[in-house]
């Protein structure tokens, strides 16, 4: 009976200390983010504001919900979804193009085209929404029209990144089998490249749609539309009750919102 013995391989002594290395590395950094940071201390009034904000949130102004004048809560918080939902839908077919144009195709030199594409978008998506909105405000104005641009123009530079990576994963089986059928440019894109790549553009779509709901929320305090004006009002006048009832329907509105997209991207993908 033979037995062979399989030495293991000698481990140097980098890959046996790399780890204190990324210790070193980690805790350095810890270092100096906690000491970037002053502690000024607590002010004076600080216990008496908290208990306040506290009272206020759990007594909230119930009366707020809904009177009719189109400035409660209700209507204002329909005013956020149309202005998120409207929003991502301009931005999810905007994106179809960006997306194609920065999707980087398999017989693509130098990924010049794709390379662009990708540039332009990161360049879309660098100025975050409250920006946009602030930029648009002097613009066209306040209210709603501004708080739509600046969720349009921002989801334009995330989506067309989410859309060009589903192109550029997708199953190409369909299409090969098109081509080697004898199919059009025109045939394989309408009968293999969309069905393949919809239901993640959907999906996306809907991923994006439960950001902009959040985004829309505080894009109100610049003037923008939506719950988050008389939100910013009410903390200005430490009204704290109506701050608590304002609170608690984003809550509750963007907790329905995440629990219907799940239910339909589970039944998208």
């Amino acid at each position: 009976m033979i037995t062979t013995l399989i030495e293991k391989p000698s481990r140097s002594i980098w890959q046996r200390w790399r780890w204190l290395l990324w210790v070193v590395v980690i805790g350095a950094l810890y270092d100096w983010t906690i000491s970037g940071l002053k502690f000024t201390g607590l002010q004076e009034s600080a216990g008496v504001v908290s208990r306040s904000i506290m009272a206020g949130l759990v007594h909230p102004q119930w009366s707020y919900v809904y009177d009719g004048s189109g400035e409660d809560l209700v209507s204002l918080i329909l005013q956020t979804l149309a202005i998120a939902f409207l929003g991502t839908i301009v931005s999810a077919v905007i994106s179809v193009p960006f997306a194609f144009w920065a999707a980087r195709g398999d017989h693509e030199r130098f990924f010049v085209r794709s390379g662009s594409g990708k540039v332009v978008l990161t360049l879309i998506r660098t100025f975050p929404e409250i920006v946009l909105a602030i930029m648009f405000i002097k613009a066209v104005g306040p209210g709603s029209y501004a708080g739509v641009l600046a969720v349009s123009i921002h989801s334009i530079g995330m989506l067309g990144k989410l859309f060009s990576e589903a192109i550029e994963n997708m199953n190409r089986g369909p299409e090969e089998a098109i081509v080697s059928a004898g199919g059009r440019s025109g045939q394989v894109f309408g009968l293999a490249t969309l069905p393949t790549i919809m239901p993640e553009f959907f999906s996306y779509t809907l991923y994006r749609f439960e950001i902009a709901v959040r985004s829309a929320s505080i894009l109100g305090m610049v003037g923008a539309g939506g719950i988050g004006t008389p939100m910013i009002f009410a903390i200005q006048t430490r009204n704290w009750p109506k701050v608590g009832i304002i609170l608690l329907g984003i809550v509750i509105m963007v907790l329905l919102i995440d629990s219907l997209s799940e239910q339909l991207r589970k039944r998208l993908i």
